[in-house]
């Protein structure tokens, strides 16, 4: 009598991802869409991926470091200011009724969309400074103002992106 194969544990070596390039870059179109084929290598560092240009490409390490909590947290305001402003939800108190969330909470995070454009490209970019964080930009270490110069002082932005 044959025994059924045992299944084979997965390992983290077993998880490595490997992509080879597949020849240049190029530009087609498809279905009326500009389409840019990019081969690329992507290799498994511990758990997370890391993307590697062609064989013969320069490689550039970049300096930013994102903060994903923020980066969701603000998606997330600016998806509740919508619901709020199509008039899907009344106002911050219902919103957090519909998600079961605390309305403090939920206020807090509204507040983010009254932050200045540059502060939050910069954001979305990583190129925030180091203290910006989420716990700062919810308010709880100092009040955040609504003009947008004060709130450049007070997370210290020494330039201004246009």
């Amino acid at each position: 009598m044959n025994s059924p194969e045992k299944p084979t544990r997965e390992t983290p070596a077993a998880r490595r991802v490997v992509v080879t390039p597949s020849g240049k870059p190029r530009d087609f179109e498809l279905d009326g869409r500009s389409v840019t084929f990019v081969p690329l290598a992507i290799k498994r560092r511990h758990s997370s991926k890391l993307i590697l240009p062609p064989a013969g490409e320069k490689f550039v390490r970049t300096t930013s470091t994102f903060d994903l909590p923020l980066i969701r947290t603000i998606g997330k305001a600016f998806y509740w200011q919508k619901l709020i402003d199509t008039g899907e939800v009344a106002n911050a108190t219902e919103l957090a009724r519909r998600f079961r969330l605390e309305p403090g909470w939920v206020s807090e995070v509204l507040r983010m969309t009254r932050l200045a454009p540059d502060i939050i490209r910069a954001v979305l970019d990583g190129r925030q400074p180091r203290h910006l964080n989420l716990h700062a930009l919810r308010g709880r270490q100092a009040e955040v103002p609504l003009d947008w110069d004060e709130q450049r002082k007070l997370f210290e932005f020494t330039s201004r992106t246009t």
